[in-house]
């Protein structure tokens, strides 16, 4: 058996663990190498993170004898401070604007749109539209964009994934139909910082919220439990420290997929001292050995529910702060255009005018059932918002409505 000089420190407890200086975690995660002989550490850098999947730090004795010239038969001099090895942060890359607005359209050629459709109806399914700026996208045909839009407004990307309108399912054959917005255009110098789907909403600072695996969940509890705030991880790799430091004081209830109860007890658990998680095992004391199996989520239960027997969502309009939308690869604020004389004017048309009682078909994919309501909803956004270009879609949806309603009988 060969006997090694230099070797990683036996566990003897936290003591005996160290700050790894590339993740940089709170709790201790590197062990570092030691001298047999001496019993000494080589270097605090000279050591392994124990994160190997999430970290991957590993800088070994010969990597550091060879970059600071010492013998490897040599022990570490007293004096000498080792260079830095830690790489430098690249800033994050942001989705064009034009991009992200020029999705919100073709709602009627979306399969999930149209399966929120049948399974809401029209006003339901547009608030959740507005909510959440669901996208569409000719990557496939019928395809879905889930924008990350974080607390500042940034785009930080889209995930693009084909649904079966029918069903609402995930479209797996023959391959899985999913891709990612900063893929599709093609942007090879982009870098990736995702945040939490639905992170924009975080300006409400009134609800509770409520965390899932997968953005479709998110948008179908948010009908259903509509007293809290839906976010959804996009993936269990962006439940870290990183992507939840928007949740700094909140009170967050965690709903994981069938099997994931443990898994994200620990991570909560890991991360408590972010905000107050608490988390849910209304799934795995429900299910049966048959959905435990099919790993369900929250949604395939709720889905099974007459979303009618719930209370109907009410779109609570944040006024605490506003929030603005950067330019790509910039990284101050825009200056937006103040649209106070077109809600003025439009303000005074629909003041003057007797409005319709009945269900008005504002375009190919929307019908405004409460056209009272829908205005009254509209004008609460765009004042909150004013200037904002994420949410022009409000202010040209009443413009839209204006045009029309002279021609109604």
């Amino acid at each position: 058996m060969i006997e090694h000089r230099y070797i990683l420190e036996p566990y003897k407890g936290m003591s005996t663990r160290y700050h790894c200086p590339q993740c940089k975690q709170r709790n201790k995660t590197l062990s570092q190498y030691i001298d047999t002989e001496t019993s000494e550490h080589l270097s605090p850098i000279v050591g392994r993170c124990d994160r190997e999947v999430k970290c991957g730090y590993h800088y070994t004795p010969k990597q550091y004898f060879e970059d600071t010239g010492i013998s490897i038969k040599t022990t570490q001099p007293k004096a000498y401070k080792p260079k830095a090895v830690e790489p430098p942060q690249k800033p994050a890359s942001f989705i064009p604007v034009e991009t992200f607005q020029a999705s919100l359209k073709a709602h009627h050629r979306n399969n999930f749109v149209q399966f929120l459709i049948e399974k809401f109806g029209v006003e339901v399914s547009n608030e959740l539209i507005g909510r959440y700026f669901i996208g569409s996208s000719k990557y496939w045909d019928g395809a879905t964009v889930f924008w990350q839009i974080d607390q500042c407004g940034k785009l930080r990307t889209g995930k693009i994934m084909l649904y079966n309108a029918s069903n609402g399912k995930r479209v797996k054959e023959p391959y899985n139909h999913i891709n990612w917005a900063h893929i599709a255009l093609r942007e090879s110098e982009f870098e990736l910082k995702q945040c939490l789907f639905g992170e924009h909403l975080l300006i409400d600072k009134t609800k509770p919220i409520a965390i899932v695996e997968s953005e479709k969940t998110a948008l179908i509890a948010s009908v259903y439990l509509p007293q809290f705030i839906w976010l959804a991880f996009g993936g269990l790799s962006n439940f870290n420290a990183e992507k939840c430091r928007v949740l700094k004081g909140r009170s967050v209830t965690l709903f994981p997929d069938l099997n994931g109860f443990e898994n994200w007890s620990n991570k909560a658990k890991e991360l408590s001292h972010i905000a107050s998680f608490t988390v849910s095992d209304l799934l795995e004391r429900k299910a049966s050995e048959s959905d435990k199996e099919k790993g369900f989520d929250l949604a395939d239960y709720l889905l099974a529910l007459n979303p009618n027997d719930f209370i109907e969502p009410e779109y609570v309009q944040p006024t605490t702060q506003t929030m603005e939308i950067l330019p790509y690869e910039q990284n101050v604020i825009v200056k937006t255009p103040n649209w106070e004389q077109t809600i003025v004017a439009l303000e005074d048309y629909f003041s003057t005018i007797e409005l319709p009682t009945y269900p008005v078909k504002l375009n190919r994919c929307s019908t405004i059932t409460n056209v009272p309501k829908f205005i009254e909803n509209h004008f609460a956004t765009v004042k909150a918002q004013n200037g904002n270009e994420t949410f022009l879609p409000y202010l040209h949806r009443l413009e839209e409505l204006k045009e029309m309603l002279p021609h109604l009988k």
